[in-house]
């Protein structure tokens, strides 16, 4: 689609601004316009629909995670205001067709050709239920209404959709007890289906909400997902403000804030180990029943992310224990090469580090020298291509999962425009 002019505008003052660095310049051009530029489609019916790139279908985190780097220039352009407002639009309908769906069809009928023993429904990509596909949209809904000053977003969809939400985070509180939802996969990898005849591994009431797949698509080793939790508590505190401000709605600021503190409190009592090396550290999953998986993946939300999703300061202790966890050998998915460094995930082969992860460390980083050496790294493992991948060999660039990755190319569109505006480049 035709570019909005306030993207123009920006992309003509990071030239300016770039000349010194002719392929982070050339990098930056091509990775922050990708998203409007290859994967964005605005309907008949007045919304929007984001693929992810090289998949055909709009996930509720990947399309969010994929405009939000825009919401700075968003204020003054009604064009970017239409794309936006119509991607809100268009997550709530989704989200009301069904809440425990993560990726969703432009319209009904087309399949993703796998065989999943679930609810189907032919608006429905894929019926993976996970937690914080549900957090993405109202993140991105509350973060344009700063930006803008718009509520036009918070319509009664919206309000509906909410609600919604919130009533499947409360039944997910007793998954075991009081969910219905199940989710088989008969002809794909172990990793994309859930034991149990579909329910998932056992878990005891902790006050967090269960999730049964990760931002990576796959499975959960345990039900509580703490980088996922933490995101619902923060968003939580999104719609309470939203209710209070915008809705006038007491009820619904107080069951927002009542299901935000007992999430919390599970974080707190149950997601916390003491680890011999690092100290008081956050798990990345639990069960409640006392067993945790000390682990993280390059996907957003995970344990690096945690200060940008803004559930804690960059500074806060038991964050900087975690961290310096998860950047280390002691994280199952920490690799280290001859061209890069950082985190990867199960969801690719051994030794792939992610962009997505390289990116979200510099973004949580405080150190500067740390920033530019990331940066180079990004830069430095494109393969010649100019655009950020999945997954990247640590040890030959060349080697490289999904060309075409639009949340990868929007992160760091929005890591390099940080950079900018605050001199660092």
């Amino acid at each position: 689609m035709k570019l909005p002019q306030s993207v123009h505008s920006w992309l003509t003052e990071a030239e300016e601004k770039l000349g010194h660095r002719p392929k982070l310049l050339a990098m930056f051009k091509q990775c922050y316009p990708n998203t409007l530029s290859t994967t964005t489609k605005l309907l008949d019916d007045g919304t929007t629909f984001v693929i992810t790139g090289d998949i055909p279908a709009m996930w509720l985190r990947d399309s969010s995670a994929q405009v939000k780097h825009y919401l700075s220039l968003s204020k003054e352009d009604a064009e970017l205001q239409r794309i936006i407002e119509g991607l809100i639009a268009r997550q709530m309908q989704s989200i009301l067709m069904d809440p425990y769906a993560n990726a969703f069809n432009d319209k009904d009928g087309r399949t993703q050709g796998h065989k999943d023993k679930t609810e189907l429904s032919p608006w429905v990509w894929e019926r993976k239920y996970e937690l914080d596909s549900l957090c993405y949209p109202i993140e991105l809904s509350y973060l344009y209404w700063k930006a803008t000053g718009s509520t036009k977003a918070f319509d009664y969809s919206f309000e509906a959709a909410v609600r919604a939400i919130l009533r499947l985070m409360r039944t997910e509180q007793r998954h075991g007890e009081a969910s219905s939802y199940r989710f088989e996969r008969v002809d794909g990898p172990k990793t994309d289906t859930l034991v149990n005849n579909g329910l998932g591994t056992p878990v005891n009431y902790t006050g967090m909400t269960w999730s049964g797949f990760r931002p990576s698509d796959d499975a959960c080793t345990f039900g509580y997902l703490i980088p996922a939790n933490m995101f619902a508590v923060v968003v939580l505190g999104y719609v309470k403000e939203i209710a209070d401000e915008v809705f006038g709605d007491a009820d619904l600021a107080r069951m927002a804030e009542d299901l935000r503190g007992e999430i919390d409190h599970g974080i707190q009592t149950y997601g916390i180990v003491e680890h011999p090396v690092y100290g008081k550290m956050y798990a990345y999953e639990t069960d409640g029943f006392g067993n945790h998986n000390l682990m993280d993946d390059a996907n957003v939300p995970s344990l690096l992310s945690i200060p940008y999703l803004g559930y804690a300061a960059k500074d806060d202790p038991i964050y900087l224990n975690t961290r310096k966890f998860v950047l280390s050998k002691d994280n199952p998915y920490y690799y280290n090469g001859t061209y890069a460094a950082g985190i990867g995930s199960p969801h690719t082969p051994p030794n792939y580090v992610w962009p997505i992860s390289l990116t979200m460390q510099a973004l949580t980083s405080t150190n500067d020298a740390e920033v530019e050496l990331l940066v180079e790294m990004l830069l430095s493992t494109d393969a010649g291509t100019g655009f950020m991948h999945e997954g990247v060999d640590v040890n030959d660039p060349e080697q490289f999962t999904r060309p075409w990755f639009a949340w990868a190319n929007s992160l760091f569109g929005d890591l390099i425009s940080r950079l900018l505006r605050d001199g660092k480049l």
